[in-house]
């Protein structure tokens, strides 16, 4: 053992992930790198990559380029042989995947060279007919499969019947070193309040960050701030902060709402925040929002946003249930219900300004207990070392 890790030492470790733009599968991807090289490993990554690359280097892993984004099933068998060169060549001891088309690339690849394959299952993939679920079925074939809660835990076992002994929940993790509150400058959380125009501005700011896609619950959030009394709303302002890529038509679409609902100067939608800025988007915060429409499987904002000793609200389904104590470390809310969401904001704040902040401190003891980044890491590398012992 090395510190909290395994010996990773002469072994090489190929994660295949569609990209490395931003979002919780690429944040992954990375702290699973860090770790393999601080555990003597070598630490490889095919991927089509992306703006996170320079991390990704930095950190020690070599990214071999490829369209592993791509759903085209030419595509996807160009990329079986490129794996299985990358395979040899390298001399790969584990496979490690983390999305569906680059999956089954890298399942066929596996198993052609004879080394083990891993998957984690980043989230409840959409769909039922018969042809969708055959398509995400890659993602339980992995000699270990990793769920990152349990309540993806649970809709493997269901949808895919499979044998539980194969399956590991590692919730995602937070870097507690960067996501602790005193560890910001206040002079970088004035600096975002004032990137959002509020430079200055006493009122109270509900966050909600994340891509700005509509299942996020953007939508939801902004009507929900239309209900609430005016007098209750004027020392209230609710900042969207997120990364459109390339949704312009869903941005036009919420400023027009924002317009029409009369309330203009308690809602803005804000430039995408780097990954760097996020603590200090936080502390800019007095409450954060994850009204997710859909069921996040885990919910990183959340787990993010508690670890920064804010209270957060978040959707009564799939893994917020896990991240969130009710009433707390925050409270959860009818999912798609803007009504209920509005209750959720009125019931936080009417708990004042000390039964806030006592929420917060609860919630990042939370975050510490479950769901730290060396957990991750070390959860993720122990699955390595017991596959590879196996041979």
């Amino acid at each position: 053992m090395l510190g909290d890790f395994p010996d990773l030492k002469g072994r090489t470790i190929l994660q295949v992930a569609p990209e490395l733009s931003a979002g919780g599968v690429e944040r992954t991807v990375l702290e699973v790198t860090e770790a393999i090289i601080e555990a003597g490993g070598r630490a490889l990554l095919a991927s089509k990559g992306g703006r996170m690359e320079p991390e990704f280097e930095r950190l020690g892993g070599e990214l071999f380029r490829m369209d592993a984004k791509s759903r085209n099933p030419v595509t996807i068998k160009l990329n079986e042989g490129r794996l299985r060169q990358i395979i040899r060549e390298e001399k790969v001891d584990l496979v490690h995947a983390r999305s569906r088309a680059p999956a089954w690339s890298a399942w066929v690849a596996a198993k052609a060279e004879g080394v083990p394959f891993v998957t984690t299952y980043h989230g409840a993939y959409s769909g039922t007919s018969g042809l969708k679920r055959a398509y995400n079925s890659v993602m339980a074939k992995g000699d270990l499969v990793i769920a990152n809660s349990e309540w993806i835990a649970e809709h493997i076992r269901k949808v895919h019947d499979s044998d539980p002994a194969r399956i590991i929940t590692i919730p995602r993790g937070v870097d507690l070193e960067a996501f602790d509150p005193a560890r910001v400058p206040a002079s970088e959380v004035e600096r975002i309040r004032a990137l959002w125009g509020l430079a200055g501005d006493t009122r109270l700011v509900l966050l909600l960050p994340g891509r700005l896609t509509r299942w996020k619950g953007q939508g939801l959030a902004i009507e929900a701030m239309s209900l609430l009394p005016p007098e209750e709303r004027a020392g209230l302002v609710l900042v969207l902060a997120g990364d459109a890529q390339g949704r312009d038509a869903y941005v036009d679409e919420l400023q027009h709402q924002i317009d029409r609902l009369g309330i203009g100067d308690a809602a803005r939608i804000s430039p995408h925040i780097s990954a760097t800025d996020m603590p200090a988007a936080y502390l800019a915060a007095g409450v954060v929002l994850a009204p997710s429409i859909r069921p996040e499987a885990f919910g990183r904002v959340a787990a993010e946003a508690s670890a920064m000793e804010r209270p957060v609200i978040v959707s009564d389904h799939g893994g917020g249930r896990e991240t969130i104590i009710e009433y707390v470390t925050g409270t959860r809310v009818e999912p798609g219900s803007a009504i209920a969401l509005a209750g959720g904001i009125r019931a936080l704040l009417s708990l004042g300004p000390t039964a806030r902040a006592s929420m917060g401190r609860e919630g990042r003891a939370h975050v510490i207990r479950h769901f730290s980044k060396r957990g991750l890491q070390a959860a993720t590398l122990s699955v390595y070392k017991r596959l590879l012992e196996k041979g």
